[in-house]
């Protein structure tokens, strides 16, 4: 390394130079800061996760000062370059390091090399990256950097791909014949992992070789005794079957069979291509599309050293997968190193939620891991994971995700790769802590839906009754789902008019049934119901209750009267069923939902709730709006003879006025829904309200 260059050492004790001279970094949370800047080369660290390393949960009030008089003193300490190496961000601080400066990025970057080259058998370029990365060890990672939940957080991770690095070296030197020199460290490594099978493995291979069968059979029995007292699990499936073959003395054992054995199972395939295939009646969508595509151009233009995360979410059957897939096929190119798919089940009718584990095991697999190279312990698996993705320019599609806890596992760990995740959830967790980019799917529009029914029905079909088509969108409420599912039922019948596909949905009450395909992921009633099941309890009764309300939306005044709750609480409820798309904030304050939720509202409503508790929401309902309106007349009308009113009933919380411009403003905004609660008690025979 030239000596105007500069180097981090974060593998053992802590070490700057500049130039060739060491750089003194003083000891506690100053020396925590440049390291946990250090250990996110080039990306944005925001100030609440450098407080929260620095003091934990509960950092003082003087945190944020505090740390940019650190950031001041570390740029000092860093000499003249320390200006440009640590530059300020909206989101709070970046670390610039050139390649070859930060020991943690190298053993990084040999690591990912030598496994790389493993699975292509390409044995003696696998030993050597694999002992250049380990001897970038120097001792404890973080040993003296000063914050227990900095080391917490890293030196798992380190440590796990350190271990990565010696079975890659010591599989290396097998195949290369040098069983016995890693013997010895085969047997110091297996007495502090006991639980590694890996090593057991790689221990008994490397002494059957040297000709010590015994021994090779002692390290099994030793590493069953450990496995079955410590987990109750007997060894797994690969070490069972070298016991057997060590006992049997299988000649495949051998060092050359063997090695063409293990070459022929470890070569690397193609780049994976997991993406489903497309909707074969994708429609519309540009302005989404292109969002997409100016969301992964900003990011990488503002965050290079990152990878680019884009949450895609939406309410149920608003075809949000549909989007995400046809998007990555048309970028697939982009990304040489592959595509890798799954279905995270986070609202899965038919099946729970998939574990991340279970998810990275599968993406393992799609990278041509052989089973037996694949780690036994789900942290060990994760890191290989992340260790694979290195370097490449990937495109990693995460469908149906539930929440931010189950997408974060999955998140690679450099630039290069794109994460698309959708989800019925906003999921702001990952937009707050990962740098997630959020995108919000709505309905189609008219125009989209309409070109949906010709796409599906043909044109001549749909310009032939271009009133029963209008309609049918609107019966629909532009959804995907409920457009396609009509769509279907009228292909059909090709000699059936639209309008009697209309008439059959026009029954508000059995609408829901006409969207019925008899499977769970296809059919409104059960996506809703994956959405509706999640929803907390207070939530889940006012989506109930808004079922009752005549719409168009509501206030969180008015909400909270329906159900009989303080402003508060309703509030927290109606940010709730936002955030799973239950309900959509369409002006600020006022919230709607399309009128295929309403109707399964409204269904749950009368499935769960008794018929005096839904009389009294909607008397508390009509009586908000009554006592409301009455207090606003007042002020626009100061003379007028008013009605008598009996007082609010219990819960009613009617909205105060300021005065007769405030009233005015709440007729204008309130208008169409006091037109239909008006037209919902005249028919529900409540006189004095109407």
């Amino acid at each position: 390394m030239a000596v105007t260059e500069a180097e981090f050492c974060l593998l053992g004790p802590f070490t700057v130079r500049m130039g060739g001279a060491a750089v003194p970094v003083q000891k506690g949370k100053q020396r925590a800061l440049l390291a946990a800047l250090l250990l996110n080369p080039g990306r944005a660290v925001s100030l609440d996760h450098l407080a929260e390393t620095l003091w934990g949960p509960d950092p003082p009030p003087s945190a944020r000062v505090t740390i940019q008089n650190y950031v001041v003193r570390l740029r000092k300490a860093l000499g003249t370059a320390g200006g440009s190496r640590i530059t300020t961000l909206p989101s709070g601080y970046a670390i610039r390091a050139e390649p070859g400066e930060l020991d943690v990025t190298r053993f990084e970057d040999l690591l990912g090399a030598a496994m790389a080259a493993a699975r292509e058998g390409r044995w003696q370029d696998a030993a050597a990256r694999a002992h250049s990365a380990i001897a970038l060890w120097r001792g404890d990672p973080l040993a003296d950097v000063g914050s227990g939940l900095l080391a917490e957080r890293e030196v798992p991770r380190l440590a796990e791909m350190r271990l990565q690095a010696l079975e890659t070296r010591n599989d290396a030197d097998l195949h290369l014949g040098h069983h016995a020199d890693v013997i010895t460290g085969l047997q110091r490594l297996t007495a502090c992992h006991p639980l590694r099978e890996r090593l057991h493995a790689q221990l008994m291979l490397a002494l059957y070789r040297d000709g010590r069968q015994a021994e090779a059979l002692a390290v099994y029995q030793r590493a069953r005794q450990v496995l079955v007292t410590e987990l109750g699990t007997e060894p797994g499936s690969g070490l069972r079957q070298l016991h057997q073959q060590v006992l049997a003395g299988d000649p495949a054992l051998a060092l050359r069979r063997a090695a063409a054995a293990t070459d022929a199972a470890s070569a690397r395939p193609g780049p994976p291509r997991e993406l489903p295939a497309g909707v074969p009646h994708f429609t519309g969508r540009g302005d989404m599309l292109a969002a997409l595509t100016e969301v992964v151009e900003r990011s990488r233009a503002e965050c290079p050293g990152t990878p680019v995360i884009s949450v895609i979410s939406g309410t149920a059957g608003v075809g949000k997968t549909a989007l995400a897939v046809h998007w990555a096929h048309q970028v697939a190119e982009r990304f040489p190193g592959g595509q890798l798919y799954v279905n995270l089940r986070g609202y899965d009718p038919s099946a729970a939620p998939l574990p991340p584990a279970e998810a990275i095991r599968g993406f393992l697999d799609a990278l041509g891991v052989a089973a037996p190279h694949v780690p036994a312990g789900p942290q060990a698996q994760a890191g290989l994971y992340r260790s694979l993705l290195a370097g490449q320019r990937m495109l990693i599609l995460l469908d149906n995700a539930r929440d931010a806890a189950q997408v974060r596992p999955l998140l690679p760990g450099s630039a290069g790769c794109l994460v698309l995740v959708t989800s019925r959830s906003q999921l702001t967790g990952l937009a707050a802590a990962d740098g997630a980019r959020l995108l919000t799917v709505d309905v189609l529009t008219d125009a989209e839906s309409r070109a949906l029914l010709t796409r599906r029905l043909g044109a001549g079909r749909v310009a032939a009754e271009p009133a029963a088509a209008a309609e049918l969108t609107a019966l629909c409420a532009r959804l995907p789902l409920a457009l396609n599912i009509a769509a279907a039922r009228a292909g059909v019948r090709p000699d059936r008019p639209l309008a009697a596909v209309t008439a059959a949905l026009r029954n508000e009450r059995g609408r829901l049934d006409a969207f019925d395909t008899g499977e769970p992921a296809s059919s409104a009633r059960a996506v809703f119901f994956w959405s509706y099941r999640h929803l907390s309890e207070p939530a889940a009764r006012m989506f109930r209750l808004l079922g009752l309300h005549p719409g168009p939306d509501i206030t969180v005044a008015a909400a909270a009267s329906l159900a009989g709750i303080p402003a508060g609480q309703a509030s927290r409820c109606l940010d709730e069923l936002t955030a799973t798309h239950l309900a959509a904030e369409q002006a600020p304050g006022r919230f709607s939902f399309h009128d295929l939720l309403r109707a399964y509202a409204r269904e749950q409503a009368d499935a769960c709730d008794s018929s005096p508790a839904r009389q009294a929401a909607l008397g508390r309902m009509l009586d908000h709006y009554l006592h409301t309106a009455q207090a606003a007349a007042g002020l626009l009308c100061p003379g007028r003879d008013l009605l008598a009113l009996p007082p609010p009933e219990d819960g009613v919380r009617p909205e105060p006025h300021e005065g007769s411009a405030d009233a005015l403003a709440w007729f204008i905004a309130e208008r169409p829904v006091v037109s239909a609660a008006v037209r919902l008690a005249a028919a529900a025979g409540l006189d004095l309200p109407a």
